[in-house]
């Protein structure tokens, strides 16, 4: 058989991109959130004190700079957020049971954070496992918006992005992650997880891939990426 041989390094494809955040939301990524709220400072600075930073630092200014981007170039912005579809959390998996990740229907630990918090009609679906493919109907949703290439990025980076990049993968999405606007709890476990999911996905820089949609959408603003 001849011809190109297929590649992930590839541009997102103009008119069939979407960005997709994964559990950047009050329970996860503040740190009166539900999933921190019950520890002492001292405690949640020892154990959390670093992925707070990066947060605040890096990965969601990066987040905004990608969600504005995205916005301007008509790409489709999405969210997904651990939130059961019941009060008291009957629906969830064995494995959020065992786990513990209880975030009740309508509450404020599901909220979006506000610093990405979803405008107008964008879709928010809410997801009780580790890959959002696996709970939700986000690929049924995709196909229907004519979705290849997909941009991941939020929280965890060895857990529910690392997830969400191979099902995403399998399926037959592009899937690019910005390696700056993703965090987890330590940076030997976020430098592990980029370099197992490497063959899943293309990895960029937040600022290569906003100038990379700025050109997409007939931009390039300087200073935006």
């Amino acid at each position: 058989m001849s011809g190109t041989v297929p590649s992930r390094d590839v541009p997102i494809l103009p008119g069939h991109a979407a960005l997709l955040f994964v559990d950047v939301q009050n329970y996860t990524a503040r740190e009166d959130g539900g999933e921190y709220a019950a520890l002492g400072e001292t405690e949640r600075q020892a154990r959390y004190g670093w992925f707070f930073q990066v947060m605040r630092e890096t990965a969601v200014p990066n987040m905004q700079r990608l969600q504005a981007a995205c916005r301007r170039a008509k790409v489709e912005v999405m969210y997904t957020v651990i939130e059961a579809l019941t009060r008291d959390g009957r629906d969830q998996s064995l494995d959020y049971r065992i786990s513990r990740l209880f975030v009740p229907r309508g509450s404020w630990d599901a909220k979006v954070l506000d610093a990405i918090a979803p405008v107008d009609d964008e879709m928010v679906l809410p997801k009780t496992s580790s890959s959002v493919f696996i709970s939700t109907n986000i690929d049924y949703v995709l196909r229907n918006l004519g979705v290849r290439s997909l941009i991941i990025a939020g929280v965890l980076t060895d857990q529910c992005i690392d997830s969400a990049v191979r099902d995403a993968c399998d399926l037959g999405y592009l899937v690019t992650v910005p390696t700056d606007a993703c965090a987890t709890l330590s940076q030997e476990r976020h430098d592990w997880s980029l370099r197992n999911n490497r063959g899943y996905c293309r990895q960029v820089t937040t600022a290569a891939l906003v100038a990379e949609i700025n050109r997409i959408a007939g931009e390039g603003t300087p200073g935006d990426d």
